[in-house]
């Protein structure tokens, strides 16, 4: 029998919350093992075999020095690296503190702040190492981590859409919350959610991070003309993906 390619799975700074929805995919995990063998999740198992691994999944942002310095080593041993979730690919919701001073934010948290070796910002992975494909959203669409995975079997590129969540709100038939006059993210997002939030009256909240080619410009233009504040467009724009580029480059026009 031939060898199976080897997967690893890392965790960085994450609520694990990734890893729990490759967990989740229960009968197509059982599958999955019967093509690719799980070298190290430590999520799931004890086990641990060395690398070189063929593909890597890796959750979480960059926030220490500590792992500044092992990503770089999960790098040279894997083949495929791909990152998963808001805080791999764009600094998850840790990255709110890139906007304050993290000298100030660690005295106000930590009673004996002397203790805390912490950069002063939540970077993605791509920041320190080349990326071959980030897989976003907070937690992650597990048909969506099902087909990267599939495609890398193949050989091929993964076929994830890369439209808006409004398409996902047509397939749902959501009435959408913009007409209502709820200000909503959907328009620049990445679909893969399918629209839960809109479904239940509320503005999406950018959990998948930007669409491709978003016009953030133009949505904060029409919250603007429907009476929302530049703090309340900052707000919202600041979330799991604020230092997506697309969006935080939006939210500092409407102050710091």
């Amino acid at each position: 029998m031939r060898n199976r390619p080897h997967l690893a799975v890392w965790k960085f700074a994450s609520c694990d919350g990734c890893q729990l929805s490759l967990l989740d995919c229960e009968d197509e995990l059982l599958a999955l093992t019967e093509a690719i063998e799980i070298a190290h999740f430590t999520e799931a198992t004890r086990t641990s075999l060395p690398g070189p691994y063929d593909l890597s999944l890796v959750e979480g942002s960059i926030t220490t020095p500590v792992d500044a310095e092992r990503i770089l080593e999960v790098r040279r041993q894997s083949k495929v690296l791909v990152t998963i979730g808001a805080c791999a690919t764009a600094g998850g919701i840790q990255a709110l503190r890139n906007a304050g001073n993290m000298q100030d934010i660690v005295a106000a948290v930590y009673p004996s702040p002397q203790y805390i070796r912490a950069l002063a910002t939540s970077t993605p992975i791509s920041a320190h190492v080349p990326v071959d494909f980030e897989l976003r959203g907070c937690p992650i669409n597990k048909a969506q981590l099902l087909e990267v995975i599939s495609a890398f079997l193949a050989g091929r590129k993964p076929v994830i859409p890369s439209y808006s969540v409004c398409i996902e709100c047509k397939r749902r038939s959501n009435v959408c919350v913009m007409v209502q006059g709820i200000p909503c993210l959907g328009p620049i997002t990445h679909a893969g959610c399918g629209a839960i939030c809109p479904a239940y009256r509320r503005g999406c909240y950018g959990c998948f991070g930007p669409m491709e080619s978003p016009n953030a410009a133009g949505l904060t233009r029409e919250w603007q003309a429907r009476g929302a504040s530049s703090l309340q467009i900052k707000r919202v724009l600041r979330s799991f993906n604020a230092a997506a580029e697309a969006f935080q480059a939006e939210s500092l026009k409407h102050g710091d």
